[in-house]
């Protein structure tokens, strides 16, 4: 008989709302009431699951509600609190969630167990690179792929240069870039020769 897998799950893998997501489908805005449903696709682009949201604000606070079945056998109904706090910027005010396990003050709830809740409400959840050995996570940085800088390099708002000096993360994002293109190949080749 197999064994039960022991791998934790891995943060970047789950479902997850974000007060972000529901900005952009204009879901939060102070003193409403909507009912509404989020869909997640693949990357097909097909609908592979579904969630009942019911949010209900005021000015200041609120309340969003879950509505929906996990693993197609169990009704799943609960009430997650919204607050707001003032913008570091002063232009307004910033939602959040509180979880309702952890009371945490947070913008992101992630789907896991059947509940969305603050990542740390689970056990056993680590972020990818948190399960890469040491010395896979050393030949990342040296070896990695530049996409993810290149990424970076072309976001919408990066600032490339300020006042007319180029930035720190700039040029950070540029070292970096040149370091892993001037690789010397037989030298790693002997380093794993020897």
């Amino acid at each position: 008989m197999g064994r039960w897998s022991n791998y934790p799950d891995e943060v970047e893998n789950l479902k997850c709302i974000t007060i972000q997501d529901l900005k952009k489908l204009g879901y939060l805005e102070p003193n409403v009431h909507l009912n509404r449903n989020i869909f997640w696709t693949n990357q097909n682009g097909e609908r592979v699951s579904s969630i009942t949201v019911i949010i209900d604000t005021s000015e200041t606070d609120g309340y969003i509600t879950f509505d929906y079945t996990f693993n197609q056998s169990q009704k799943i109904n609960y009430k997650v609190r919204l607050i707001t706090r003032p913008s570091n910027l002063r232009n307004g005010l910033l939602w959040f969630f509180v979880c309702p396990s952890t009371q945490k003050v947070c913008r992101k709830l992630h789907l896991n167990s059947g509940y969305f809740l603050h990542r740390t409400a689970f056990n056993n959840l680590y972020y990818e690179k948190q399960l890469q050995s040491k010395k896979w996570r050393g030949w990342e940085k040296v070896f990695g792929s530049n996409d993810k800088l290149y990424e970076q390099l072309y976001k919408k708002h990066f600032k490339k240069f300020y006042k007319g000096k180029p930035t720190k993360k700039y040029l950070q994002i540029m070292k970096q870039i040149n370091e892993r293109e001037n690789i010397d190949f037989r030298e790693i080749e002997r380093a794993l020769l020897s």
